[in-house]
């Protein structure tokens, strides 16, 4: 008879779970000093010649010939004068001249993005980050903003949240109450184009504030908390992109009070549909009792559902986005976004697919997840544009002030 291995039963203390704690921060260190090593900081990418003409849907010959005007960045030729690269801020420099008419057009501000999902492992983080980067891409300034006290996003920038972050430089003093405007926490990135506000663990201390403050501040509401304090920046960026932690938390809340748009990441297998369906019902109920019956209202530009790490071998997914598409019908973007191993490995790297410079593996793979990432940033810049659209046209109409207070 062969005996049974009984788990490890020894007491665990507090003092243990701290102890590990440390060490998983300190393993953190290590793994990013691995990965990024000398400086333990994040590069941009370059950008070849021919990577440049297709970003901005041109021949090579024609930005060839346009570099001979000597008004927009030449590049240089790499160490072994093979192939001429751009810079990430060379590349924006041509997007925003060949895409004139597609940049934020006088009298329209930020458009403000949620992206969220009820549960871990969506990719609601990793779509946060592309979209800002990806957007960055086509000339946009964007300003992403980490609500998740687990800081996903503020470590796909590089950033430690555990051990690089404070408490300045997160919402927290905003949702506390020291602070009415978010300029105080906004970071530049390794990414031309993206700021950042940051996230860490001392973020869980929101959930406490806004509550706290909505119980002894007469006429607060805490739903409006960041909403207000992005107003001071929404002049000096296109697009805000916010990434909300995995759950209706008060900083959820806000996220999407604060919101033109939401998207929500959603695989399509079961447990991800149900959890899905449980969030929009909280959701609505929250917003009925907290909205609906003080006589207010909010609406959205626009709600996207982006079909996320698609396995095309799983034959049951092909019935889940067919409920999918059942039940949210046009908001369902016509995109999917495959699981493949290009994304697996850039998010070992700490990064995206947009951080890729070279792939090692399968050239067919990665341009297949490329193209469905660069649809999907397309099509959301098109919902953008169509947001500045309507700004730009109550502008015209003189009623800018009551259209924006009446969608908050």
């Amino acid at each position: 008879m062969t005996q049974s291995i009984l788990p490890h039963t020894k007491p665990i203390s507090l003092a243990d779970i701290t102890s590990q704690a440390e060490r998983a921060v300190a393993m953190m260190e290590q793994i990013r000093a691995a990965m990024l090593a000398p400086t333990a900081r994040k590069f941009a990418p370059t950008f070849s010649l021919t990577q440049l003409a297709s970003m901005l849907d041109v021949e090579k010959g024609s930005v060839s010939h346009r570099m001979g005007k000597g008004d927009l960045p030449a590049g240089r030729l790499n160490a072994s004068g093979s192939r001429r690269e751009f810079t990430l801020a060379e590349v924006r420099t041509w997007a925003r001249e060949y895409r004139k008419d597609k940049m934020r057009p006088a009298g329209a501000e930020a458009v403000t993005i949620s992206i969220g999902n009820f549960k871990g492992g969506v990719s609601k983080t990793t779509t946060a980050v592309t979209l800002a980067q990806g957007l960055s891409l086509l000339g946009h300034r964007v300003l992403v903003i980490d609500t998740d006290p687990q800081g996903s996003l503020t470590t796909l920038f590089g950033i430690l949240p555990d051990t690089e972050v404070d408490e300045s430089q997160t919402i927290l003093p905003l949702a506390m109450g020291h602070e009415t405007s978010i300029r105080y926490a906004i970071r530049p990135t390794y990414w031309d184009g993206i700021d950042l506000v940051s996230a860490a663990p001392v973020l869980f201390g929101a959930e406490f504030a806004l509550p706290a403050r909505q119980t002894q501040e007469p006429g607060f509401e805490f739903w409006r908390v960041l909403d207000l304090g992005i107003d001071d920046v929404r002049g000096e960026y296109d697009v805000i992109v916010i990434d909300t932690p995995p759950a209706l938390s008060y900083t959820t809340i806000n996220a999407f009070m604060a919101s033109d748009g939401i998207i929500m990441p959603l695989p399509p297998n079961a447990l991800d549909f149900a959890s899905a369906s449980q969030f929009w019902s909280l959701f609505a109920d929250l917003a009925n009792e907290l909205l609906t019956k003080r006589g207010l209202d909010k609406t959205f530009d626009f709600i996207h559902v982006l079909l996320a790490r698609v396995d095309a071998a799983d034959a049951a997914s092909t019935v889940i986005r067919q409920w999918i598409g059942q039940t949210y019908a046009e908001k369902v973007l016509p995109v999917e976004i495959p699981k493949t191993a290009v994304t697996g490995v850039a998010s070992a790297e700490f990064g995206t697919l947009y951080d890729v410079s070279k792939y090692d593996g399968s050239a067919r793979t990665f341009k297949r997840a490329r193209d469905a990432y660069d649809s999907f940033v397309g099509y959301i810049e098109s919902s953008i544009r169509a947001v500045w659209a309507r700004q730009r046209s109550a502008v015209l109409n003189g009623s800018t002030p009551e259209a924006k207070e009446s969608k908050r």
